[in-house]
């Protein structure tokens, strides 16, 4: 923990713990899943994992930190959701687990697979926590029915823990998702340092992100005791392997026509498609409806109940388009999801491969449009390219179903 960091940026340090903590255990005892039972292992579901899972999940059991980049679709949630499962000993009223993240949307879904991968440990209980839900809700299920994990995120935790409802002296497993967006901002990395020092001083901490700069790993390091670190430092690799991308260059004005001509062309399962701003999600998705392709739209101008209702019913296939803003563009896992348009060019070259991540996951095959209207657009593409070592071509004229579609059968949109 005491690193000298290279950047004025970074001269604030972590406060000093208070003297007296608790141990961690002397050893680290397992469950099976399935049984409850211990001194188990979770071998059986490292079977056909991904290079990610099999490389951090054996080590992260065993309670070492990790710092873990690694491209979209790779599994990084798993690798945090089993190991910690793994190793939680439940003890009624007192938070074990401790997950931040940077929207509500993605906590929502860490703890939907908390839950999922829980189903066998039914001592495990596990809460979302986050802003625009009254707090007194919160409140009266900590106190009724204290969860053993916590997902949520900063401003949200913090104001629970400073209210002195929500207690975590006792965690054990401090995870920060999308951990680059969690410490660049200054402001949230004061939240999250505040949080971080409520805990105890001897847990395990994790960090993941699909995007690390060489400039962010020394301040995540601050918060880590001789971590395993798994970095893709060739960032080429980033891309996506099984997506295939093109761009389209037209003007402002075609942008609309040409999405009808593509939505009606494709065949995909589901398409998200990004614009730059709320106004725009609205409208484009308007548009969509009144031309009745089944779509909706996400953005940070709705209720967060909206938005949950809607994301879920996205996931679960009762509508195939979704507009959106960068809201849903980290993070967000959709299985169904194999085409992902830029109707707005992403502001950069992260951005845009934090976008794509939603096509062609976990190794499936997927595909990616981009729409190209100004300089400015031309040269994030370039930066893209440049940055990541692909070659970018023109969308053709026709595109080869096999190259992209996930399942032999496809329905056609226009048949819906």
């Amino acid at each position: 923990m005491g690193e000298t960091r290279d950047n004025d940026a970074y001269e604030e340090e972590l406060l000093d713990y208070e003297e007296e903590e608790e141990k961690a255990p002397d050893s680290v005892t397992a469950k099976v899943n399935g049984e409850g039972g211990k001194k188990g292992s979770f071998d059986a579901l490292l079977f056909g994992s991904t290079p990610v899972q099999h490389e951090c999940i054996p080590q992260a059991i065993l309670g070492m930190d990790v710092i873990c980049q690694a491209k979209s679709g790779m599994g990084k949630t798993a690798v945090f959701v089993l190991s910690t499962l793994q190793q939680i000993e439940p003890s009624p009223g007192q938070v074990i687990a401790l997950v931040l993240c940077h929207t509500r949307e993605l906590a929502y879904q860490i703890c939907h697979e908390f839950e999922r991968f829980s189903t066998y440990l039914p001592d495990i209980k596990v809460a979302v926590f986050y802003g625009g839900v009254n707090i007194k809700v919160h409140k009266d299920l900590l106190k009724n029915e204290c969860p053993h994990i916590v997902v949520g995120t900063p401003g949200r935790i913090l104001a629970l823990t400073r209210d002195k409802d929500l207690s975590l002296k006792n965690v054990r497993h401090f995870i920060l998702d999308e951990c680059d967006k969690m410490l660049e901002s200054l402001d949230m990395r004061r939240d999250v340092q505040e949080i971080f020092k409520m805990t105890p001083h001897d847990k395990q901490v994790m960090m993941f992100s699909a995007t690390l700069s060489k400039e962010i790993r020394p301040v995540c390091k601050k918060f880590m005791q001789d971590p395993m670190e798994i970095y893709v430092d060739d960032e080429a690799k980033l891309t996506l392997h099984g997506l295939v991308q093109h761009y389209i260059k037209l003007s402002e004005m075609e942008k609309n026509r040409k999405l009808n001509d593509l939505l009606d062309a494709l065949d995909f399962n589901q398409v998200v498609i990004f614009v730059k701003s709320v106004n725009r999600a609205a409208e484009l998705n308007k548009l969509l409806v009144e031309c009745n392709f089944p779509s909706i739209c996400i953005h940070s101008g709705m209720s967060q109940e909206e938005r949950l209702t809607r994301y879920k019913g996205f996931k679960e296939g009762h509508k195939r388009i979704l507009v959106a803003t960068d809201l849903v563009g980290r993070g967000i896992d959709i299985e169904r999801v194999n085409i992902v348009i830029n109707y707005d060019m992403p502001d950069s070259a992260d951005t845009y491969l934090h976008r794509v991540g939603r096509a062609g996951r976990f190794g499936t095959k997927g595909l990616a449009i981009t729409f190209v209207s100004s300089a400015s657009d031309s040269d994030v593409l370039n930066q893209v390219q440049e940055r990541f070592e692909v070659d970018i071509k023109e969308l053709p004229e026709q595109i080869d179903t096999s190259t992209y579609s996930m399942f032999p059968f496809v329905v056609h949109l226009y048949f819906i």
